[in-house]
């Protein structure tokens, strides 16, 4: 009897084509898997599916897109002991880059069929105000600026333009951005500021590192809060994280951290989809999934 496979593929990723799509189905069946693809309409599918898969016990599940599909899909699974791998579609594609899984179908399916799953530990955001549901992070938590940015982002423009969306938000965000402080109590200790980032990776938005001692092996978070509030501060900000210098600024707040509460009013983003807005409370789930890289 073959083994089977679980494919979630998100149609409306920007690199998603019926011809990748059917070379992976093709590659996997001349491994002697059987393939199951399912096909995502809405926000929620991929987590959904993912949730009702683990009950046909797959050899794993592969989460065909972007950043947002994987993190549906790992919201799915988690807590089970059913393995997830990742197909790079997406705009980003800031898990693949962190973890070094190329973007060619071949190249990336070769690494889901031939190594040991790894256990990794990821980010858990719930508000005490119930303004939405715990949900896990498997790269980062972005609050106040990021979050805002992330909001604004046209799904239309994403789909033909990828990160030219990214772009365009985030200087319309820029424009218009009017933050209220924000008070961050990080493992009993209190600071302020008026935006973060909260990193279980290292990537962020591509090939740049915001939080770069962050690993998904480590059961830690890492923060990084921005106390400047001004349009020329956040363009500074952007520049430092470009050229790595930030964390030398006299404006920014970074450590490891177990356990963050954000008071405040701020929009907040999850790997790369919004989510909701402060207060919010963030921790670690250890070993929470198994992923294959």
């Amino acid at each position: 009897m073959k083994s089977l496979i679980i494919l979630i593929s998100n149609p409306e990723a920007k690199g998603t084509t019926d011809r990748k799509i059917k070379q992976a189905c093709l590659f996997l069946e001349s491994r002697g898997y059987e393939v199951e693809t399912l096909f995502t309409k809405q926000r929620g599918d991929a987590e959904n599916f993912a949730r009702k898969s683990i009950k046909k016990s797959p050899a794993f599940i592969i989460a065909a897109g972007g950043d947002g599909t994987f993190n549906e899909v790992a919201n799915g699974i988690a807590g089970s002991v059913i393995p997830m791998a990742i197909l790079p579609f997406g705009t980003t594609n800031v898990l693949s880059k962190e973890l070094a899984i190329p973007e060619d179908v071949r190249g990336a399916l070769e690494i889901a069929v031939t190594r040991t799953p790894k256990a990794v530990s990821l980010g858990k955001i719930d508000s005490p105000e119930s303004s939405f549901i715990p949900r896990y992070f498997i790269l980062m938590a972005g609050i106040g600026y990021d979050g805002e940015a992330v909001l604004g982002i046209n799904k239309t423009l994403k789909r033909f333009f990828g990160k030219g969306a990214y772009i365009y938000s985030g200087l319309r965000t820029l424009i218009r951005f009017h933050p209220s402080e924000l008070a961050f109590r990080i493992d009993g200790k209190t600071y302020y500021g008026y935006s973060a980032i909260v990193g279980k990776a290292a990537k962020y938005g591509g090939n740049f590192t915001v939080t770069p001692d962050a690993h998904l092996a480590d059961p830690a978070l890492y923060i990084c809060i921005f106390n400047g509030e001004q349009c020329l501060d956040i363009v500074r900000y952007v520049f430092g994280i470009s050229v790595k210098r930030h964390l030398k600024f006299r404006d920014v707040k970074y450590q490891k951290a177990e356990n963050i509460e954000i008071s405040g009013k701020a929009c907040i983003q999850i790997d790369g989809d919004y989510l909701g807005t402060t207060p919010v409370r963030i921790g670690v789930a250890k070993n929470i999934i198994r992923l294959i890289y």
